[in-house]
């Protein structure tokens, strides 16, 4: 069974994590403070990490951001009591795969947990049938997680990865937000579709001249996202 790192201050959270989290079968690490949390992704290897962004030591963002310049693409799960959407927004473009805020349905923490890990298997099996997709000038490596444009290498997220192969794979099909979240996200109900558009919004950064008037990743008016390339 999978292992999961709690990172997280609060004591009363940490148990009813780790009570429900042992329950369902995972086996479970707890740091408290935020570089205690750090050295634990080095020596446990956790398959998943649920982190908190208010942590003494070292903040939850700076954490995040520390484990993808190292290459470490282990799946995050941001918890924070934040109702602030700048905090949100930057957790997901350092990297992590999601978050929820505080205070959370147990029910619904666990139902992310088991989709982000089902997505992270897929993509796995996924990487056996075909490991390289070039469209244009856009070539993904889907073994070693890279994405370029012409000569340029693009500097990617796990997420912003998925997201962007799972649309040139339905190149010229138009998706929704909601297929999205369920085939990227593997969300089985609808989410935070604002998700999407965050992931969206930086794959445009990256890959567009024009952000403005994208020319591969297209907005559908009242449907969704389609990605093209056009002579």
């Amino acid at each position: 069974m999978e292992k999961i790192l709690v990172i997280e201050d609060d004591v009363s959270i940490v148990t009813l994590l780790t009570f429900h989290l042992e329950k369902e079968g995972y086996t479970v690490t707890t740091a408290t403070d935020g570089l205690e949390g750090l050295n634990l992704v080095q020596t446990e290897k956790p398959n998943f990490i649920l982190l908190d962004l208010m942590l003494p030591g070292m903040d939850g963002i700076e954490i995040c951001k520390a484990l993808r310049m190292e290459r470490i693409y282990t799946p995050i799960l941001i918890l924070t009591a934040k109702d602030d959407l700048f905090d949100k927004v930057l957790s997901l473009e350092l990297g992590a795969d999601d978050y929820i805020t505080k205070p959370f349905n147990i029910r619904e923490v666990m139902a992310r947990i088991k989709a982000i890990l089902r997505r992270t298997k897929l993509t796995t099996i996924d990487q056996l049938a075909d490991t390289s997709f070039q469209v244009g000038p856009l070539k993904l490596s889907i073994e070693n997680y890279e994405a370029a444009f012409g000569d340029r290498r693009l500097n990617l997220t796990r997420r912003e990865f998925e997201l962007l192969l799972h649309l040139v794979k339905n190149q010229g099909t138009v998706l929704t937000r909601d297929q999205l979240l369920q085939d990227v996200w593997s969300y089985d109900s609808a989410g935070d579709s604002r998700i999407v558009d965050v992931h969206i919004s930086h794959l445009r950064e990256k890959i567009e001249l024009d952000t403005k008037q994208p020319k591969y990743i297209r907005t559908i008016r009242g449907k969704g996202y389609k990605f093209e390339v056009t002579s």
